[in-house]
C-alpha cells in the first residue's frame, strides 16, 4: 500500500497495483536520462507541463524501481493501459507533486465552458 507521507503513490495497471517513489537513487537515474544537472533543473524540466511518451516511460520506470519494484525501463514500457494513459499520467503527476511540492490537480477539472 502506498504511503504519501513517505512520497509514494499508487497505480493499478493490468489488474496489478504497484507503488511508485522517487528515491534519491531515481532522482539521480532522472537527472542522468534527462541531461540536467541538478535537482532545480530536473523540477523546472517537469514544470514545463511538457512530457512525452519517453518521458513518461522514463520517470514511470525510475519510479517502479523506487517503489521496490525489479523493473526494466522495457518492462514498464509493456505494462498494459488499459484504461489509457490517463492513470499513468495522473500517477505521476502525482507523484511529481509529492516529490518537488506544489499543488495537485484536481481529478475531473472542468473546462471553461462549464466554469
Amino acid at each position: 500500500m502506498a504511503n504519501g507521507r513517505r512520497g509514494e503513490v499508487a497505480l493499478e495497471l493490468g489488474g496489478r497495483r504497484y507503488t511508485l517513489c522517487l528515491t534519491l537513487g531515481a532522482l539521480a537515474e532522472l537527472e542522468d536520462a534527462f541531461g540536467v544537472q541538478d535537482l532545480t533543473a530536473l523540477a523546472e524540466r517537469f514544470g514545463s507541463g511538457r512530457l512525452s511518451s519517453r518521458d513518461l516511460v522514463a520517470i514511470l520506470a525510475a519510479a517502479l524501481r523506487g517503489g521496490g519494484h525489479a523493473m526494466t525501463d522495457a518492462d514498464a514500457a509493456e505494462l498494459p493501459l488499459h484504461d489509457g494513459i490517463a492513470p499513468v499520467a495522473q500517477a505521476i503527476a502525482d507523484l511529481l507533486i509529492v516529490t518537488f511540492g506544489g499543488k495537485a490537480l484536481p481529478e475531473n477539472p472542468r473546462s471553461p465552458q462549464e466554469a
